[in-house]
C-alpha cells in the first residue's frame, strides 16, 4: 500500500517550508529514514525523511516551491505497485506556486498566483481586502500577515479634505509626497508651497548612508516573533540581585575536576541546571498558551538563547532536570559548536517549554528579555560583578548578578513567578543542593 509523505511541522509556529533540493527522483529506491528532500523554514534548514522502504512514485512539489504544513510532497509505493497520480488537495494548488523574487509583484497579477501565508489569506478575505494590490514582504515575495494589516491600516486611514494651494498640490505631487502628512501653516491650516518645501529640505539633508541590512531570512523572522510577543503577551518584568559568590566559588572548584575531560565549567552550566530543577517544582512556568488554554508541559526542556550572524537561534537541552551538571555542560557546547558553524538540526531547535538568554559576556547588568510565544516565561541572565554587598550583616565583597524573569500576565500572576523567581536565586546563593548524588551527574 502506499505512503503518503506529507510535510511536518517542525515545532508549533512552522507554517510552511520552501523545497530547496529533492535528493531522489521519480522511481528510485529509498529506505525507511532516508533523506528525500532538503527543506528551509524559516529558522533553519533541515531533510524530509521517507517515512518507509519502498520506490519513489510520485514527487508531488516542485523545487523552489513554498508549501503549507501537510501538504502533499510525495508517495512512496511499494515494490511493483501501480499507484496513480494523486490531485493536490492540500492545500489548494496556489500555495505551491514556484519559487518568486524578491521584486514587488505587479498589480495586475491575480491573488491566486501570489504566495500568500494561510493567516494572511483569512485576515484579507475578513477584510474584504483584495490581495492583488498588496506587495509582499516575507520570502520570495511572500505576503505576510503584517503584509495584510499593513494595507489594511492604509485602506482605513483617513483622508481629510486638506487645503491646499495650487503651487503646493503641484509640487507635492512631483515629488511624490502624501499632503495627509503634513500641517499646513496657512490660514485655517492651509498648506502652502513653503510647507511643501520645508518636507522636501528635509530629505535633502538626510543623513548619509553607509549601509541598509533588509530584514529578511533569521533577521525577519525574529522580527516578526518579536513584535508578535509585544503585541500579543500582557509581559510583566520582575528582577532581582542574587549573591552568587558560592555559585563562582562552585564553578572555580570544577575547573580541576573537569580538566580531565577537557572541559571549562561555565557559570551558565550552573545556571541551567538551577533553572530546570526549579521549573520541575514550579511547573506554571514550563508551560505554553496556545489559544485560551495554558498547557504545562510534562518534560523540563530548556531553550537557550545563541547568538549567530544576524540573529540568534535557540536550541533546546531535553529532560534538563535529569540530567547532571556535567552531563548539561557538554550538551551545551555541543550545541553551541553545531550553531557556530550552522549545522543544528530542527530536533535541536524544537520543544522548549522555558528559555534562558544572557547578556553576561557584554558588561549587561540588567535587561528586560522578550518572551518566545507560545511560551510563557523567559530568564534574562546579567554579568556577574564583584562589589559591596551586605553579608551575615556586614560589609563585604560579593559575586553579585541581575535575573530578570519575563513572564506572560495572562497565563499566570506575579506571585508565583516570583516565587520561580526567588527559588532559582536561592539555588544560585546556596550551591549545596548539587552535593547530592542523583543531582551531581559527576560533579
Amino acid at each position: 500500500m502506499a505512503t503518503e509523505v506529507l510535510l511536518p511541522q517542525w515545532g508549533m509556529n512552522m507554517e510552511d517550508g520552501l523545497m530547496v533540493k529533492w535528493l531522489v527522483q521519480e522511481g528510485d529506491t529509498v529506505q525507511a529514514g532516508q533523506p528525500l528532500v532538503e527543506v528551509e523554514t524559516a529558522k533553519i534548514n533541515s531533510e524530509l525523511e521517507s517515512p518507509v522502504t519502498g520506490i519513489v512514485a510520485h514527487i508531488m512539489a516542485r523545487e523552489g516551491a513554498t508549501v503549507d504544513v501537510g501538504t502533499l510532497v510525495a508517495v512512496i509505493a511499494e515494490p511493483g505497485e501501480t499507484v496513480p497520480r494523486p490531485s493536490i488537495m492540500r492545500p489548494a494548488p496556489a500555495l505551491i506556486a514556484p519559487r518568486r523574487s524578491a521584486s514587488p509583484v505587479a498589480s495586475s497579477s491575480t491573488p491566486g498566483n501570489k504566495q500568500v501565508t494561510p493567516v494572511a489569506r483569512r485576515l484579507a478575505a475578513n477584510n474584504n481586502l483584495g490581495l492583488d494590490s498588496v506587495e509582499g514582504t516575507g520570502p520570495n515575495g511572500r505576503i505576510t500577515e503584517d503584509d495584510v494589516r499593513r494595507a489594511i491600516e492604509e485602506r482605513n486611514k483617513p483622508r481629510l479634505a486638506v487645503q491646499v494651494v495650487p503651487g503646493a498640490r503641484l509640487l507635492a505631487r512631483q515629488h511624490g509626497i502624501d499632503l495627509n502628512d503634513l500641517e499646513g501653516s496657512g490660514p485655517n491650516g492651509r498648506i502652502l508651497v513653503v510647507d511643501v518645501e520645508g518636507v522636501i529640505a528635509e530629505g535633502s539633508n538626510a543623513l548619509p548612508t553607509r549601509e541598509v541590512i533588509p530584514l529578511r531570512g533569521l533577521r525577519k523572522t525574529i522580527a516578526d516573533r518579536m513584535l508578535q510577543s509585544s503585541r500579543g503577551m500582557a509581559q510583566v518584568t520582575l528582577t532581582t540581585e542574587a549573591d552568587v559568590t558560592e555559585m563562582v566559588r562552585l564553578r572555580e572548584a570544577l575547573v580541576s575536576e573537569w580538566r580531565s575531560d577537557r572541559i571549562r565549567p561555565l557559570d551558565l552550566d550552573i545556571i541551567v541546571k538551577a533553572v530546570a530543577d526549579t521549573l520541575a517544582e514550579h511547573p506554571r512556568l514550563n508551560a505554553t498558551l496556545v489559544k485560551d488554554e495554558v498547557r504545562i508541559l510534562q518534560d523540563v526542556n530548556v531553550g537557550l538563547a545563541m547568538a549567530v550572524p544576524n540573529g540568534l537561534l535557540v536550541p533546546v537541552i531535553r529532560n534538563a532536570d535529569a540530567k547532571g551538571l556535567q552531563d548539561i555542560a557538554v550538551e551545551i557546547r555541543a550545541l553551541a559548536e553545531r550553531s557556530r558553524m550552522n549545522e543544528l538540526s530542527v530536533d535541536d531547535m524544537i520543544g522548549a517549554g522555558f528559555t534562558i538568554t544572557s547578556l553576561s559576556n557584554y558588561d549587561v547588568d540588567a535587561f528586560t528579555p522578550i518572551i518566545d510565544p507560545p511560551q510563557v516565561a523567559i530568564l534574562g541572565v546579567g554579568r556577574v560583578r564583584e562589589k559591596p554587598a551586605v553579608h551575615r550583616g556586614e560589609i563585604a565583597i560579593r559575586s553579585m548578578m541581575f535575573l530578570s524573569l519575563a513572564f506572560d500576565h495572562r497565563a499566570l500572576d506575579g506571585v508565583p513567578a516570583g516565587e520561580f523567581l526567588q527559588a532559582v536565586s536561592r539555588r544560585l546563593e546556596d550551591t549545596s543542593w548539587l552535593a547530592a548524588p542523583s543531582l551531581s551527574g559527576g560533579l
